[in-house]
């Protein structure tokens, strides 16, 4: 009996949580925003130099779909973690040199991972702007799996899908990891270590789901981008 008012408070704090949920509105001005977070930790240093050569896709992708209408205009945000509890989140920003400048000022070191607050991170920023999409690349997950699922629950009712690449072959981070992309309404996906060619398709195509929604995704002849539109709901 004991437990019964710890379960009604939690339930009446979901509910609360759902009546107070409605994304910002969006504006025909507004760009489409994705946030681009990265675990940075010691291991990741190579598939990190890879995505900052790369980072120019999600940018021309975005502008390979703007009908000129400004539609089209893509907005970044980097987040990444690293060390002993290191996080940072840079400004939003449209010009693909500003996040390459910001990318090639980071020096990957060891530490554990932080997705619970990659997660918290993007709820904040889309409780304050319309955020249509966010990437995360990493290959492991040292947090409790049972909180970073709570997590993605709760970035769940902002509508914020996370499309998650996994480099590498950890099976329990590949199971959690799916489900984050499934939670959230995204996507999936494993690439090789050290593959420019799979992690090049696999930022177009957020770029291209975030200007243009499935159309977009579904006009990309690779297999990687057809399994991750086989994932999006409806």
């Amino acid at each position: 009996m004991a437990k019964t008012p710890a379960t009604r408070d939690a339930v009446a704090r979901f509910l609360a949580d759902v009546r107070a949920t409605n994304p910002p509105a969006r504006t025909d001005t507004e760009p489409n925003r994705i946030l681009f977070a990265m675990d940075a930790t010691a291991s990741r240093a190579p598939t990190w130099d890879l995505a900052m050569n790369l980072h120019a896709e999600l940018f021309q992708a975005a502008a390979d779909n703007s009908t000129g209408d400004g539609s089209g205009e893509l907005a970044v945000q980097l987040v990444y973690y690293r060390g002993f509890e290191e996080f940072h989140a840079s400004p939003w920003s449209a010009s693909p040199p500003d996040l390459l400048r910001r990318m090639t000022g980071v020096v990957c070191r060891g530490g554990l991972t932080q997705i619970q607050r990659v997660l918290a991170h993007a709820l904040a920023e889309a409780r304050a702007v319309r955020v249509k999409a966010a990437v995360f690349v990493g290959d492991a997950c040292e947090e409790a799996h049972g909180q970073v699922i709570a997590a993605a629950g709760r970035l769940a009712l902002f509508e914020v899908p996370f499309f998650v690449f996994q480099e590498g072959h950890d099976p329990m981070a590949a199971r959690l990891f799916k489900d984050i992309a499934r939670i959230t309404g995204g996507a999936y996906a494993p690439f090789a270590p050290g593959s420019a060619d799979q992690l090049r398709t696999l930022f177009g195509a957020v770029a291209r789901y975030a200007t243009r929604g499935r159309s977009g995704l579904r006009e990309i002849e690779h297999r990687l981008a057809r399994d991750m539109l086989a994932q999006l709901p409806r």
